[in-house]
């Protein structure tokens, strides 16, 4: 017990003995100056913190352990810690320096033990690791040196081959060796380099510097035994004999490879790149040309903004900036007018042999209550008239009619003659022949005459239907009368218009009728050809809830299916559905049949041609190009009329040889007066044909023939009513207002006169004699002349006679007097003249000088 007290008083650590435990400040700090690679440099203030460690010394106080401690632990450390590399470790502990290994505990030298065999193993793997990395690096090495020596010697073979084929004159002493003999000092060089740089990083991993003037160690000659980098100094000798051996360096080589490699796939990118044929009409989208370049939109933006063009895919771009996008892609333009459009549309002519016979198209005119509707009804055996309103009819109608004998025949019902001529204004020819339908007890009546008028200027057959025959009152003769007035002959007068008494009421002569359209259809020879796409005309067209758009289309020529896409006018549409006159659905409508379709996104115009086309793209554009068109000539209407200055303009260049006119007169003797100066103006040139003479205000029949037949109107003493002013002034139809007939027969006589060829007179000028022909760059044969009577002018016509004959008349393109243009030169002169597109001049022949004026005929 006494022993373990004892024990424990020993190894306490008392205060109580002399001598104090201190600690004083183990941070020691200072300044130093930090220096910067662009020249600046700043004190910087460092700490430098060190670790204290006390003992007990031979008095038994506790003291600082000081660093002469330190070299005694070094001592005792084994070589093998000595020898670690040099890193900064942490100081050993001066304790351990200080006191003995006798002095030391148990737990001290257990401690002792284990960091000096922790410090052996750290250092063993250390070096077993820095082998590996060594032996991985020299492997890798060796890789890439055989890898870059196999390259280095294509590429020395492959430009020998090229120096051999672009440098035939070759040393002889060199060419007499084998090719493998002339590379060779230049594989040395190259493998020489190589195994310098390789020796010169070695070195530098190896943390070994090479001093100043030291010669390298030359490096173990390679297996083949070739030359090294000569050393020593070079000679002028020496480099003169090896000035044909030297060649470029290898990165040299590798940079030349790179860039034929570069280039060929270029070349192999370009031969990948598809080169279109981009057609581009007169106005394009961004996108659309996009589209047809196969480009995205937003490369086609970026380069119009590079020409400074600010647009979005949406925006419409001209041919030209167009054109310049297509060649900055590498694309082939095609440029095609605006009206290009439309080319193809409906196909050519049909052969012959496709041809196959049609039903007529019989359109039924008339005046009001004359028994249009009526007739039609007995033929089709069907009440329509009862569904009118009042007994008229309100709509146009398109029916076939099939005979006992199975003849075919389609008639349109129109509400009086507007519709006609409306469809004949937009250029459709629907009708083959026309029905006149003329009441017995009324006889000829204004509207009537206006129908007569208008199926003379469509220029199709009649054939007068006399109806009514059944009243009391009747008279046929006086109608077969009344019409030679209007220039209608009957056969029964000895005329070729067919003339049929019928009665609809009674059903009387109908067959006879029905004979009389087949026979006039024969003689027109009506075919057409069903197998191809269809074409036609719409009669009627009108917008129906729950339907939608309802066109009556008659078909001319192909068959029309359900299903095709077709454009009507500047609409468009897929045929959904066909309706025949009965109200069946049909599946195809071949020529001559009438039929509603549904399926247009729009309602068309009557008279609007349809057209079935391919794909809905193409039907796109041809109606978007319609609208323009119609927008612009309704913008052009409304600007000013011009409708006599464009016909003098058609009469100049020869397309009109007769002014149609509609005159309206207040009386019948002033319309009569006015026909007949209007006749007497008329010679064998020039004449003027009026279309429809009534006695009246304008009204807008009047207007709509003239705007079919492209004719101004001439009104005497009347005027024309609000209707016909808008539809007049809508349409571009000129309507000429006159109260003394003198003014009207001059100003007849004047647009008749613009109407005759003008007089062309020559103004002779004078001659001159060619002297020499002289052969100028960029202008040809010039004629050295000397005039000999009158003057030249530059400008005039000019005939060039050889031996009293005229071999050339043309014009005269230049005109000098030595050096100088000139405008004339007068007689006894010497000049140089030059034709317009002939070279054929020889000394000797005459050139005779004149004017040529034309001077206006008057009648």
């Amino acid at each position: 017990m006494t022993d373990t007290t004892e024990e424990s008083k020993k190894s306490k650590l008392s205060l109580a003995k002399p001598g104090k435990l201190e600690l004083n400040k183990t941070v020691e700090s200072g300044q130093v100056r930090q220096n910067f690679s662009h020249g600046r440099s700043k004190m910087v203030q460092v700490e430098r913190r060190t670790k204290r460690t006390f003992a007990l010394d031979s008095g038994g106080k506790m003291s600082e352990v000081k660093g002469g401690a330190k070299a005694k632990a070094e001592a005792e450390l084994p070589d093998a810690l000595a020898e670690a590399p040099a890193v900064q470790e942490a100081p050993p502990s001066p304790l351990a320096e200080e006191v003995p290994a006798a002095n030391l505990t148990e737990e001290e030298r257990a401690a002792r033990d284990r960091a000096r065999a922790e410090a052996e193993r750290f250092e063993a793997e250390r070096r077993a690791q820095a082998e590996r990395e060594a032996e991985m690096r020299e492997k890798r090495r060796e890789a890439e040196e055989a890898e870059q020596e196999q390259q280095a010697r294509a590429e020395v073979e492959r430009t020998a081959e090229e120096q051999v084929v672009q440098e035939p004159a070759v040393d002889p002493a060199v060419a007499d060796l084998p090719p493998t003999e002339t590379a060779k000092p230049r594989e040395a060089r190259a493998r020489t380099d190589r195994a310098e740089d390789e020796s010169a990083d070695d070195s530098r991993a190896r943390g070994k510097k090479t001093v100043r003037g030291e010669k390298r160690p030359s490096p173990s000659p390679r297996k083949g035994g070739d030359a090294r980098r000569r050393s020593g100094k070079l000679t002028i000798s020496e480099a003169l004999e090896e000035r044909e051996e030297r060649q470029a360096s290898v990165a040299r080589y590798r940079r030349k490879l790179e860039r034929e490699r570069q280039k060929s796939q270029e070349m192999r990118t370009e031969g990948q790149r598809v080169i279109r044929e981009v057609v581009v009409p007169e106005a394009i989208t961004v996108q659309e040309l996009a589209n047809r370049m196969a480009e995205r939109a937003a490369d086609v933006i970026k380069t119009l903004m590079g020409m400074d063009v600010m647009v979005t895919a949406t925006q419409t771009i001209d041919a030209d900036i167009a054109e310049l996008v297509v060649e900055e892609f590498g694309h082939k333009i095609k440029r095609v007018s605006e009206a290009d459009v439309e080319d193809g549309l409906g196909g050519g002519e049909d052969d012959e042999e496709n041809l196959q016979p049609r039903a007529p198209v019989v359109t039924v005119m008339g005046h009001v209550d004359h028994g249009k509707t009526s007739l039609l009804d007995a033929l089709r055996a069907t009440d329509v008239a009862s569904g009118e309103a009042g007994g008229i009819t309100q709509h146009i109608g398109a029916y076939q009619v099939q005979l006992s004998t199975g003849d075919k025949i389609s008639f349109i019902d129109t509400p009086g003659h507007a519709a006609f001529t409306e469809m004949r204004a937009r250029g459709a020819q629907v009708t083959d022949i026309v029905v006149l339908c003329v009441a017995a007890d009324d006889g000829i009546m204004p509207q009537t005459i206006e129908a007569i008028h208008h199926a003379k200027a469509a220029a199709v057959p009649i054939i007068v239907a006399i109806n009514k025959m059944d009243k009391p009152d009747a008279d046929a003769g006086r109608v077969r009368t009344e019409l030679l007035q209007h220039d209608l002959q009957v056969e029964e007068m000895g005329g070729d218009v067919l003339s049929i008494e019928v009665s609809a009421l009674k059903k009387t002569n109908l067959d006879k009728l029905a004979e009389a359209i087949l026979l006039q259809s024969e003689l027109l020879d009506l075919r057409a050809n069903p197998d191809r796409p269809a074409e036609g005309v719409v009669v009627e067209s009108k917008m129906e809830q729950g339907r939608g758009s309802v066109s009556t289309v008659l078909v001319q020529r192909g068959t029309l299916r359900v299903g095709d896409i077709f454009v009507a006018g500047s609409e468009w549409g897929r045929v959904r559905a066909m309706v025949d006159a009965h109200g069946e659905q049909m599946d195809n409508a071949g020529p001559s049949m009438p039929v509603e379709v549904l399926g247009l996104n729009g309602t068309p115009e009557a008279g609007d041609e349809v057209v079935v086309v391919d794909s809905e793209g193409r039907a796109r554009e041809i109606c978007e190009f319609r609208s323009r068109r119609k927008r612009d000539a309704s913008a052009s209407a409304l600007a000013g009329r011009g409708t006599l200055e464009q016909m003098f303009e058609r009469i100049k260049e020869g397309e009109a040889q007769s002014l149609p006119i509609v005159l309206k007169a207040d009386v019948h003797g002033s319309m009569e007066a006015i026909s007949s100066a209007l006749g007497n103006l008329s010679t064998d040139e020039v004449r003027v044909q009026i279309l429809h003479a009534a006695v009246g205000g304008i009204n807008e029949s009047d207007v709509t023939l003239a705007r079919a037949s492209g004719a101004p109107i001439v009104a005497f003493n009347v005027r024309a009513n609000p209707q016909a002013r808008d539809l007049a002034k809508r349409d571009g139809v000129d309507i000429r207002y006159y109260s003394i007939i003198y003014n009207l027969t001059d100003d007849m006589k004047k647009m008749l006169s613009g109407m005759l060829a003008p007089e062309v007179r020559e103004t002779f000028l004078g001659y001159a004699e060619v002297k020499e022909v002289f052969a100028v760059s960029k202008v040809g044969k010039v004629a050295g002349c000397l005039v000999t009577e009158g003057q030249v002018k530059r400008g005039s016509a000019v005939r060039l006679i050889r031996d009293d004959v005229v071999i050339h008349q043309g014009e005269l393109s230049q005109l000098k007097r030595f050096k100088d243009d000139v405008k004339e030169v007068t007689s006894g002169t010497e000049c140089g003249m030059a034709f317009a597109n002939y070279q054929d001049i020889q000394v000797g022949d005459i050139i005779e000088c004149f004017d040529v004026e034309e001077v206006a005929r008057e009648l």
